[in-house]
């Protein structure tokens, strides 16, 4: 198998995507020349260049240096890429993103945090966890970390691993974790597992990777369907393993406790407990972070130890979550902006019923671009019944990402079937015009398109009516 230590230079197609450029980081840091290709400089790709990697942005075989180790292809890129066939040609080693994440956690004990939404800001809840009691972590995120201001940690002494371990392209299967985290399966990705019950089953083919010595961290809605010698398993009921009581909620902090279900009396239970975010979500995933540390640090929970818990517990209030995950861009008295990443159905259902709970007084309005043909096709229904709660739909054209238009599929079909008469179907040049016009108190745009380029773009706009 290749080596990290074998590697010198090294060249991405894709370079600025989430999960590839935090690799890139990483090569970068450990003294690697690094290149790559992408389709549009970015943030991202400025902040690589800037600590060293060279980036173009056109199909150039010219533009590739010689020499080249290994090459890290994302799935974005299309078989027929002039630089991908140049490389095929002419024999260069060529790994998926997932392969090289496997590679570098070769040896090492790893949490690995999986589900079909969630992961992204529990991986980050995890790192930021970790990093606040300096036990020497290196982390690969699928978002970028308000705290870190990246989707990287890297302490040069590591040793963990903490990995986002995503389930698109059965890319988790590369990884053989200590701790594993299963946050959810609702079905999606239909394009590359066809139907639900195979994407559970690869699930379970992650699950039987993860150490026996270790332990499955898993969600009390799914752990029935996943098998696992040590599963613990978490959620906002006593029926859980491990729960969350909600003890006041404002705006801007939750105070809660956590709890743990014991077989023979009372639940062990630590309260006083604070975050500086809002939302059922995040204390699910924050329970599951603080399960999947605990478990790594081999800690137990009783009602005598709470001091052994006490630096992780404070850990909590000052996380600062991701960006484009339920983060806020503006929040005044007249105006609240809130953008997120959400994708599918049910994280639409979710972040919309969040900010309706908290600014129930204000009519919500949702801008939401949908993201992938296959997907809009497979959850057509789910899609409109979850927009349908909010009280004004704005509706963008579909983001293909690496698919082809479906005949029928189109934003204008999925807008006819939601039950709702507030909605209207927008381009991206008619967005920010009507949204000035149009002045909402309480506005969310969800996406995993590129609404994120628009984003900062609706909050200039906003801020200056």
């Amino acid at each position: 198998m290749l080596e990290i230590g074998q590697i010198k230079k090294v060249y991405f197609l894709g370079i600025g995507g989430i999960g590839m450029s935090g690799l890139a980081l990483f090569l970068l840091k450990q003294g690697k020349q690094v290149f790559g290709y992408d389709l549009t400089p970015s943030t991202v790709t400025q902040s690589l260049s800037d600590q060293g990697a060279v980036i173009h942005y056109t199909e150039d075989i010219e533009a590739i240096p010689a020499g080249i180790d290994l090459v890290v292809l994302t799935p974005a890129i299309p078989k027929s890429h002039k630089e991908l066939i140049y490389f095929q040609e002419n024999r260069i080693p060529i790994v998926k993103r997932s392969e090289l994440l496997g590679i570098i956690c070769k040896g090492f004990p790893v949490v690995a945090v999986s589900g079909s939404h969630g992961k992204t800001t529990t991986t980050s809840m995890t790192t930021h966890l970790l990093h606040s009691i300096s036990h020497p972590t290196l982390a690969f995120i699928g978002g970028i970390s308000q705290n870190l201001g990246s989707n990287l940690l890297y302490d040069a002494d590591y040793q963990t691993i903490v990995v986002e371990a995503d389930e698109f392209d059965r890319s988790f299967l590369t990884l053989y974790p200590r701790i594993g985290v299963i946050t959810s399966m609702d079905a999606d990705h239909l394009d590359v597992y066809g139907d639900l019950s195979h994407m559970i089953a690869a699930f379970q083919e992650f699950t039987n990777q993860i150490d026996r010595t270790g332990a499955l961290v898993i969600h009390q809605s799914v752990a029935h369907l996943i098998e696992h010698p040590n599963k613990i398993t978490y959620g906002d009921t006593e029926d859980a393993d491990f729960y969350f009581q909600i003890d006041h909620e404002t705006p801007v902090e939750t105070q809660f406790s956590i709890c743990k279900k014991m077989e023979d009396g009372d639940p062990v239970c630590f309260h006083n407990l604070k975050m500086k975010s809002t939302g059922f979500h995040n204390l699910l995933n924050g329970l599951a972070a603080f399960l999947a540390v605990k478990e790594l640090l081999g800690l137990k929970m009783d009602s005598e130890n709470r001091a052994d818990f006490q630096s992780i517990f404070d850990s909590f209030e000052t996380w600062q979550g991701v960006k484009r995950r339920f983060e806020y861009r503006i929040k005044s008295d007249n105006l609240v902006y809130i953008d997120d990443y959400a994708h599918q159905p049910q994280e639409l259902e979710a972040i919309i019923n969040a900010v309706k709970k908290i600014y129930s007084s204000e009519k919500v309005v949702g801008v939401f671009q949908p993201h992938l043909y296959t997907r809009t096709r497979d959850f057509l229904h789910e899609f409109a019944e979850a927009l349908a709660l909010l009280d004004e739909v704005i509706l963008l054209d579909i983001y293909p990402a690496r698919e082809l238009p479906i005949e029928g599929i189109t934003s204008d079909y999925l807008l006819q079937l939601v039950e709702n008469p507030n909605k209207i179907k927008l381009s991206k040049q008619e967005l920010v015009p009507y949204l000035v016009n149009r002045k909402p108190k309480v506005l969310i745009t969800m996406g995993a398109g590129d609404i994120g380029v628009l984003v900062p773009e609706i909050e200039k706009a906003l801020k200056s009516l």
